[in-house]
């Protein structure tokens, strides 16, 4: 599962949705939003430390040379050889961020029946008030400040019907949501975006939400799932029947 994870999803089709892509050697140098860049490769080409220095150099110019550019994110996998990247993203301004666990599985494991609390309803929406209360509920669960062209974008992206975004709701609330994303020219469907509020954990909710999601991949023909899971899914995934193939670790650098 792991080298159908790199040899397909490693590729352009982390480029969708993409306002511009540009290549330096094996990095896609990814903007996304208008604000916000993103770089990954499939590997590095066998770089030493001084080709991955100067790696990590251009990334970053070619990123600063936007003055609308926000922040930008170099994704790194545990799997990767990689030597001295870690101290080079350091050097360069970037921040790590919490490891997450790179899930991979049948989405055929996923969708079953889950009960829910009584009164909790599930549906996907595409309504831009919808959207616009789930991501804010989604940028409080995570600490992250809510960013309006995030969020034209997704309901742009959904409109197209490029992805789709269920939440679950009690009493005219959102309590819990994620996005389902099927990656064209693969076998694959990524689930992303999975928060809920705290007094819902641990209720069947997001494993209800996880199940609607894995049946929209199937209906498209996917095989797999993949998530980049915290440690509040994984375990939830884990009994599912994902698997834990490696680690991924978001490594930040804002300007201004």
């Amino acid at each position: 599962m792991l080298k159908a994870y790199d040899e397909q999803l490693r590729t352009d089709a982390e480029t969708s949705g993409a306002v511009s892509v540009a290549r330096h050697g094996p990095l896609r140098l990814i903007t996304f939003d208008g604000e916000r860049g993103f770089i990954s490769y499939q590997d590095l080409d066998g770089a030493d430390e001084a080709g991955i220095e100067a790696l990590v150099a251009a990334a970053v110019a070619h990123f600063a040379a936007d003055p609308a550019i926000e922040e930008i994110e170099w994704k790194t996998r545990g799997h990767d050889h990689a030597p001295g990247l870690h101290e080079t993203l350091l050097r360069h301004g970037f921040e790590p961020e919490e490891p997450e666990s790179i899930m991979v599985g049948e989405a055929r494991l996923l969708a079953v029946d889950v009960a829910v609390p009584q009164g909790v309803r599930l549906r996907s929406i595409t309504d831009v008030e919808d959207v616009r209360a789930a991501g804010i509920m989604q940028d409080g669960v995570f600490g992250s400040p809510t960013s309006a062209a995030r969020l034209e974008d997704l309901v742009r992206r959904l409109a197209a019907g490029e992805c789709e975004l269920w939440v679950a709701e009690a009493d005219g609330e959102i309590v819990s949501a994620g996005r389902i994303d099927p990656v064209a020219g693969t076998e694959f469907a990524g689930i992303w975006g999975g928060a809920t509020l705290e007094k819902w954990r641990g209720r069947g909710i997001y494993r209800a939400l996880t199940a609607a999601r894995a049946r929209t991949a199937i209906a498209l023909g996917k095989r797999y799932i993949h998530s980049d899971s915290t440690e509040f899914s994984r375990p939830i995934l884990e009994r599912s029947g994902l698997v834990k193939v490696g680690t991924t670790t978001p490594y930040v650098r804002r300007f201004g």
